[in-house]
């Protein structure tokens, strides 16, 4: 089964995202793709906006996740035209939270768990670092980044 496939059997419409300033929401640099940080936007709409710890709980947060490695693999889509024959190398995923929370790993798994089940336990699953940080674009509860290569 491709990862088209997949994403169609998960019910899930890849986006073609455009960048919010003066970058690329992804670039080829050999066999390696970097994905520029994607927010959660769904249909025009940014998905559970606030902070983790006040207005945003874990579970909205994972959602937030999800959504941004949704637009990061449109991203990557639109770029290669395909998303087969890859591998996560390395991930990060931004938290907007308060200083007491600490759940940013769940949150982030939002990404990491969709990639997972896409490329499967061996491409699905690179390194990553998942942190909190004072605010974010347009009030995003969640940034994702990631770096990837073509196998």
């Amino acid at each position: 089964m491709t990862i088209i496939e997949r994403l169609q059997e998960l019910n899930i419409e890849l986006p073609n995202p455009k960048a919010g300033g003066v970058y690329s929401p992804a670039v080829q640099s050999g066999k390696y793709i970097y994905v520029s940080g994607q927010l959660p936007v769904q249909s025009g709409k940014l998905l559970n906006p606030g902070k983790l710890g006040d207005n945003v709980s874990t579970e909205e947060g994972y959602a937030a996740a999800r959504i941004c490695a949704i637009n990061a693999l449109g991203a990557v889509n639109t770029l290669l035209g395909s998303l087969e024959n890859l591998r996560v190398i390395k991930s990060v995923g931004y938290v907007s939270a308060t200083t007491d929370y600490k759940e940013h790993p769940a949150v982030v798994n939002g990404a990491s768990e969709l990639l997972k089940d896409l490329f499967g336990d061996i491409n699905g699953v690179g390194a990553r670092v998942a942190f909190g940080v004072a605010s974010l674009p347009a009030g995003s509860s969640v940034e994702f980044e990631l770096l990837l290569e073509k196998i």
